[in-house]
């Protein structure tokens, strides 16, 4: 997926630093990104939500608040207000590039500073935050015994994540005077609230006290075992997803357009995990599902393999013709099913095949009619079944056309 380096000006105006990740094909929204406290957006949760919601079709912006990561300025300048300052002035860039953003994700503090921004963003529509503090002064208990010395002495250097950096006493009382809950009252848009119930950095009760604020629309949905920094791939993985098929309710997802020929659009594989085989498959806007090899084959059996997914085809193609067949003739048929098995043979065990030294493929279909049909009915629908356009066409002659994408 493409991966556009930004700068654009934040708050202070000093220059900050950005990665747009933006789908292979047309972008259906625009999310902005805000990472946890003293993080970067290069996090690997940040990477991963923004790589898995770009396979989606969502671009996102991700970038590094003032004095952290690649940006400019002085970390020690900052504090809470200027970090919703530098998401405002994101979002603004966004909009002057034709992008607006209209999902906000928040991380930790990012996600307290998404639903303080969100007043000032118009054109957002829906806000996740990902383990976030209901009150941003949560963050001071990272300072320690250093607390009183900053308040004494107007700053302190204080250990982050192993990494030293100055606080200053304007921090302690900016964040210690802001207050989320008018805000989340107030916030007018969908809100989604991911937790880990055994998050150790920012305790889960901070989930109820957000969720507790919101007015509907509001979900919840807690994310088990992961913990604070979804420093597990799978549930940056997990995250994305969720979030992914929860905003489809609330954003305009836009659709690539159909080629001529091609009424349905596009289908759309996109791999989703370089050292393995799962894939983000997309059709149209409202579809998503996702395609994986067995654990035997090397994958991590996420979703359907590619030859499960056109045994899929050939099932619902052949469910729907005699459904439709014995709709119009008003028969008894009270419902269908269809089971399909794919697999190999030797062709010289196939009576039909002209070629006898090579192995072909054998999709075996087994058809249930459940009613009061009668002998002619059923045999009719059988018959009907064979009539199926996915199964016409996979008997048929196939011609695969393969072009390669302009770089």
């Amino acid at each position: 997926m493409p991966l556009d380096k930004i700068t654009f000006t934040g708050h202070g105006g000093d220059a900050l630093a950005a990665r747009f990740d933006r789908p292979d094909g047309a972008t259906k929204a625009v999310a902005l990104f805000a990472h946890c406290f003293t993080c970067s957006k290069d996090i690997a949760a940040a990477r991963r939500i923004a790589a898995r919601l770009a396979g989606l079709g969502i671009a996102v912006l991700r970038f590094d608040f003032t004095g952290l990561g690649h940006s400019q300025g002085e970390f020690a300048n900052t504090h809470f207000s200027s970090n919703v300052a530098d998401l405002v002035a994101a979002a603004r860039h966004l909009e002057g590039l034709g992008q607006p953003p209209a999902l906000l994700i928040g991380h930790s503090l990012g996600g307290a500073a998404v639903l303080a921004a969100a007043a000032d963003i118009p054109s957002a529509k829906a806000v996740v935050t990902i383990g976030a503090p209901a009150d941003p002064g949560h963050v001071i208990h990272n300072f320690g015994c250093k607390i009183d010395e900053i308040r004494e002495a107007g700053s302190a250097q204080v250990s982050l994540a192993g990494r030293p950096f100055t606080i200053r006493r304007e921090f302690i009382e900016d964040i210690s005077a802001a207050r989320l809950t008018p805000a989340i009252a107030g916030l007018k848009r969908a809100l989604l609230v991911l937790h880990a119930p055994g998050d150790q950095t920012v305790g889960i009760e901070n989930a109820g006290e957000i969720f507790g604020a919101a007015r509907h629309p509001k979900s919840f949905v807690t994310l088990d075992n992961a913990d604070h920094l979804l420093s597990r791939g799978e549930d940056a993985e997990y995250a994305a997803e969720v979030i992914a098929a929860w905003s489809r309710r609330y954003l305009d997802l836009r659709d690539d357009p159909a080629r001529p020929g091609a009424p349905e659009g596009i289908v759309r594989a996109s791999e989703a995990d370089p050292a393995g085989f799962l894939q983000d498959v997309e059709a149209g806007p409202k579809h998503h599902l996702l395609a994986d090899e067995p654990t035997a084959y090397g994958g991590t059996d996420a979703g359907p393999s590619p030859y499960q997914f056109l045994s899929a085809g050939l099932g619902a193609c052949t469910s729907m013709t005699v459904r439709m067949y014995a709709r119009r003739k008003g028969w008894p048929l009270e419902h269908i099913s269809v089971d399909v098995s794919h697999g190999k043979i030797h062709a010289q065990d196939c009576a039909d095949c002209p070629e006898k030294n090579a192995k072909i493929d054998v999709f075996q279909r087994t058809i249930r009619l459940d009613g009061p049909l009668d002998a002619d009915q059923r045999a009719k629908l059988m018959q009907i079944a064979d009539r199926c356009p996915v199964h016409r066409t996979m008997e048929g002659e196939i011609k695969v056309e393969t072009v390669m994408a302009e770089a």
